[in-house]
């Protein structure tokens, strides 16, 4: 009798940390997001600020000023590379992993040097 009662219980665990996995999974993707976009964000803020200081973008992000402890979470999760004209910058992570995209309305990226570049060495503009 203690056998089944076991195996029951195994059972309905299993059944129970499956359904907690899809659950888990979903609330880290929507955390990823949330915090991806807001590293991504305070980013270009930093990045945009520089330059209204400066008169041109910075040469590494080690060169931002008057940075906060979550700006630094933030720097520490993008890819930046100064262009010609502009900048590339890339998420790298969100809260624990990168986030499977991002999606900005076209007047978001109004004014910035912003840039990406494609594989094929062209640039695109405004678009992540």
């Amino acid at each position: 009798m203690n056998y089944r009662r076991l195996i029951t219980f195994v059972t309905f665990g299993a059944i129970l940390l499956t359904g907690c996995t899809d659950k888990i999974k979903e609330m880290q993707e929507k955390a990823n997001v949330q915090f991806g976009d807001q590293h991504f964000k305070t980013s270009i803020s930093l990045i945009e600020l520089y330059k209204v200081r400066h008169g041109h973008y910075p040469p590494v992000l080690d060169s931002l000023e008057y940075t906060g402890d979550w700006d630094q979470m933030a720097i520490s999760s993008v890819d930046y590379k100064l262009l010609n004209e502009g900048y590339e910058l890339n998420l790298v992570t969100g809260w624990i992993g990168k986030p499977d995209s991002l999606a900005y309305p076209s007047g978001f990226w109004n004014g910035l040097g912003y840039q990406k570049i494609k594989s094929d060495g062209s640039r695109i503009r405004c678009q992540y």
